[in-house]
């Protein structure tokens, strides 16, 4: 069982590095193009700035609970270090009962986010609602609420090898 929910938050692990590395990789094209547009070719183009602005929300989310579960996450341990191991543990586990209350408090809160701006949009984009810009708000505090009772119940993951997911099948990877 245990095996099983490891792979499964692998592939979300994955899939939430994937998502944030490709949001970076789009922002580095689109920042660039606006600018190139509006001092060489002298016409602004009004979505990367807003574009760029999501991708970046995107990417902070999403990042945020990969880097809790790689164990990469920006944390003070001046004070920790210096506690007893006892007290560290205590420490830790209330710190990780904490980050279920705000894991929790991202989802409920920010589904009420969604959809009480989803008739709301954007006036460079009008096309798009507020509310789904809003989406990973709520969708980064379950993976990282799904990280963290992880850790709760499995225990650190950050040393843990990464199950790799093949994407060609066995048969067209003898072929190569």
């Amino acid at each position: 069982m245990a095996e099983t929910i490891h792979r499964a938050l692998d592939a979300v692990y994955l899939a939430c590095i994937w998502v944030a590395g490709t949001c970076i990789f789009l922002m580095s094209l689109f920042i660039p193009w606006g600018i190139f547009a509006r001092y060489v070719l002298g016409t602004g183009s009004q979505w990367p700035e807003p574009i760029s602005i999501l991708l970046m929300v995107i990417f902070t989310f999403l990042g945020a609970a990969a880097a809790y579960r790689a164990g990469a996450h920006i944390a003070v341990v001046m004070l920790t270090e210096r506690m007893s191991s006892g007290v560290r543990g205590v420490m830790a586990f209330a710190v990780n009962l904490l980050m279920v209350g705000v894991s929790a408090f991202m989802v409920f809160y920010g589904i009420k986010l969604c959809i009480g701006t989803w008739g709301q949009s954007i006036p460079e984009l009008p096309w798009l609602p507020v509310g789904l810009t809003y989406v990973p708000v709520p969708l980064g505090g379950f993976v990282t609420l799904l990280f963290v009772l992880e850790f709760l119940f499995y225990g650190d993951q950050s040393q843990r090898n990464v199950v790799q997911f093949d994407l060609l099948p066995d048969s067209e990877e003898k072929a190569a």
